[in-house]
């Protein structure tokens, strides 16, 4: 049998360790080659050990494909989501899958590297825990800010003093001595959304709502990631009913003043209720606290304002509203209300328009396939 070009082996394999692709056909579908050349390298790796062929899939008329993976070589990849005030901290498996998540207390504004020490210290304690004496393969890290991709530097991002220019991959890179991914939290999420759907998904906007709002478009399975990979800023699209109120970003009308839970938590306050993180407002609303139920549905209602210009331009298959605030159903209510009433009935005829199924985890699933993908198409 002749040689596989590298170039191919390692596309082959960074789709399976992405699940981008899980069998014959989607290798075919996605590399753009004959079937006969995706069954030599398949038949190739699967000699060497390095895929496994295991259980069907669903069929498309045909036979059921025989699923591919990439075989557990050993080690574990670890990876954070780091929000505010907390961080989602866990380790995955070399094929991507996750084995292990917690909630971390952690304080952004810190800065870089009081934020790392703290990282750094939980995913010893983790490794310690579900994986004792595995290797650390990758280090994977969610941002909420906007990231260059795949340089990791942040660029101007809000309520993030001390992070601005921080060459994060680099810093985290010189710390752990394994490949590293850095990405914005909102593009990790979106990747575990879509692979935890499925390839079925199609075209998907992905909006994650929680202290802040960010977004991502995933489209032929791919993240879009825009120039400087910079992509999927909304939350400071401006909004005509957010009564001017100033934004963190200087600017007044954004997004954000509104819709996001750092938002519901300050116009609560200024209600006397007592809330002040985004997991009150949360609660409140469960409790059925008349304001914060009438502001959540609101919220909803101006994200829906937001996203009707992109779904109408976009024409996607899916809007997933995921975050802490697509627990409530009253918010993902009114955003897919709102949606209905502002896009065109041919836009919204097949859309499907929910919540997350992927999670709080979705991140973490997200940097797992991300990781997982820069660690196995490094040469051997």
């Amino acid at each position: 049998m002749s040689e596989i070009p590298d170039t191919l082996r390692e596309q082959t394999l960074k789709l399976l360790a992405s699940g981008e692709a899980v069998s014959r056909a989607d290798l075919v579908d996605t590399l753009k080659v004959a079937p006969s050349t995706v069954s030599n390298v398949v038949r190739r790796l699967l000699e060497e050990g390095t895929i496994l062929e295991e259980g069907v899939g669903r069929s498309t008329g045909g036979r059921r494909p025989r699923i591919l993976r990439l075989r557990d070589a050993g080690g574990v990849l670890a990876v954070t989501e780091l929000g505010a005030r907390h961080a989602r901290v866990g380790l995955c498996l070399p094929d991507g899958r996750l084995l292990a998540a917690e909630e971390i207390a952690i304080d952004i504004a810190a800065g870089p590297k009081e934020v790392f020490e703290v990282v750094a210290a939980a995913f010893s304690a983790a490794r310690a825990d579900a994986a004792p004496g595995q290797p650390l393969l990758g280090v994977g890290m969610a941002l909420p800010g906007p990231v260059e991709f795949p340089s990791g530097r942040l660029a101007g991002p809000a309520r993030m003093p001390g992070w601005n220019g921080f060459d994060a991959r680099t810093a985290l890179a010189e710390r752990f001595e394994v490949p590293v991914v850095v990405e914005n939290d909102a593009k990790a999420a979106a990747m575990g959304e879509h692979s935890t759907r499925g390839r079925d998904t199609g075209d998907m906007i992905y909006v994650k709502v929680g202290t802040g709002i960010g977004g991502c478009l995933v489209t032929g399975g791919q993240i879009h990631r825009g120039g400087r990979g910079l992509s999927g800023d909304v939350t400071h699209v401006r909004v005509a009913d957010s009564g001017e109120r100033h934004c963190s970003c200087g600017s007044r009308g954004c997004l954000e003043t509104v819709a996001s839970g750092a938002a519901l938590a300050r116009e609560l306050q200024r209600l006397g209720l007592p809330v002040s993180t985004t997991r009150d407002v949360i609660a409140a609303a469960d409790d059925a606290e008349p304001a914060a139920v009438t502001m959540v549905r609101n919220a909803g209602r101006l994200l829906g304002v937001a996203l009707s210009g992109l779904v109408n331009f976009l024409s996607p298959d899916a809007v997933v509203i995921g975050g802490a605030l697509s627990s409530l159903d009253v918010y993902v209510a009114a955003a897919r209300g709102m949606l209905y009433e502002r896009c065109l009935p041919s836009v919204t005829q097949s859309l499907s328009i929910e919540a997350s199924v992927a999670g709080p985890d979705a991140a973490l699933a997200g940097l797992g396939h991300l990781v997982c993908a820069a660690v196995h198409v490094l040469p051997a």
